[in-house]
């Protein structure tokens, strides 16, 4: 990679669009160091190793940004699980295992703050409780180093203004993204457009929609998104085949199971898209005017590539992208046995 070190977020957006890995949640519960139900990442304490291993597989395949592991890291879900007594230390050790990674690669290094499940419109004792619990998370980020915060997977729009009230005060660039499920609005009723238009009227530097949506029901959105604002847009979708009558990854259901039978979050598979259905969401979102690029939960690194490469870029990992010129049966290799390809023309 170029080495950019003293170039920030917002430099590097000026020049052109940055890619951010997200998603650790899931990939680490596939691998088989997390659990899917409270999603607490305890994981950065018990084998940080696992935690660097993914970071540096995903600035391989091409993320600009190493995110400190830090979402679910907070108060209500270390007292959900009765470990209260890790949350300085989790944190602590999540963006100390990103910085290392980010210092190695010459990435951006991002602290992480996201949805508390604590937020309660018109309660002010909740909006004070979550006050709080950022003001101690951004406070370990601003410790570490970080180079900018991100708030993210907000469905209530007015907790997104309360993450990006605290990251403002600490004086570093903030990233504020809402998270929109079946219906396309804020848990408040809030358009994206006007919950869009709020964040970047009161400040946030970059604007945008995470997880929750697919590529082909995050689209309508961004269209909507994006006008409606001044400052760069953000899209991380889930690699998921959402579509418009099952609009998030929490209502897909498969058409041969009970309604019952729910999917999400550990078997979603059937409905995992590809990398090329990514490639061609990165076309049209870039289309559209998107500057600030991911993938959420359920990303792979070669999820990752695939968007890295669209947008241009060769990573490290485009080393080993497909080239099926010398595959035995479907090669055009002139070096190939006609015999194979024969077989292959009408068999395979």
């Amino acid at each position: 990679m170029t080495d950019q070190a003293d170039v920030g977020l917002l430099e590097r957006l000026a020049q052109g669009p940055v890619i951010c890995a997200e998603g650790y949640l899931f990939e680490l519960e596939r691998r088989g160091y997390l659990q899917a139900g409270a999603f607490v990442p305890e994981v950065v304490v018990e084998h940080p190793e696992k935690v660097v291993e993914l970071h540096r597989e995903f600035v391989h395949a091409g993320s600009d940004v190493v995110e400190a592991f830090t979402y679910y890291a907070h108060r209500e879900k270390l007292r959900l699980i009765g470990k209260e007594q890790l949350l300085e230390q989790l944190n602590r050790d999540a963006l100390r295992i990103a910085k290392e990674v980010a210092e190695e690669t010459s990435s951006l290094l991002a602290g992480d703050i996201c949805n508390t499940n604590v937020f309660e419109p018109g309660n002010q004792g909740s909006a004070d409780q979550v006050r709080g619990m950022f003001t101690e998370q951004v406070g370990w980020a601003v410790d570490a180093g970080v180079d900018f915060v991100i708030g993210e997977t907000f469905s209530y729009a007015e907790e997104a203004l309360l993450a990006l009230e605290v990251i403002k005060e600490s004086g570093l660039p903030s990233v504020i993204t809402l998270a929109i499920h079946q219906e396309p609005l804020t848990r408040e009723g809030w358009s994206v457009a006007e919950a869009g238009k709020r964040l970047a009227d009161a400040g946030a530097d970059v604007v945008g929609l995470n997880c929750i949506r697919g590529p082909d029901t995050m689209l309508p959105l961004l269209e909507e998104l994006v006008p409606a604002v001044e400052v760069p847009v953000a899209a991380l979708p889930v690699p998921y085949r959402t579509r418009p009558d099952q609009p998030s990854f929490q209502s897909l259901r498969e058409p041969d199971q009970p309604e019952s039978h729910r999917p999400f979050p550990v078997a979603l598979d059937p409905f995992t898209g590809t990398r090329h259905e990514i490639a061609d969401f990165t076309v049209a979102a870039r289309e559209l005017g998107v500057a600030y690029f991911g993938v959420c939960c359920g990303a792979g690194p070669h999820h990752i590539r695939a968007m890295a490469e669209t947008l241009g870029r060769t990573p490290p990992a485009s080393r080993y992208s497909a080239d099926m010129s010398k595959h035995a049966f479907l090669g055009s290799d002139s070096s190939l046995r006609e015999h194979n390809l024969a077989f292959g023309s009408t068999e395979l």
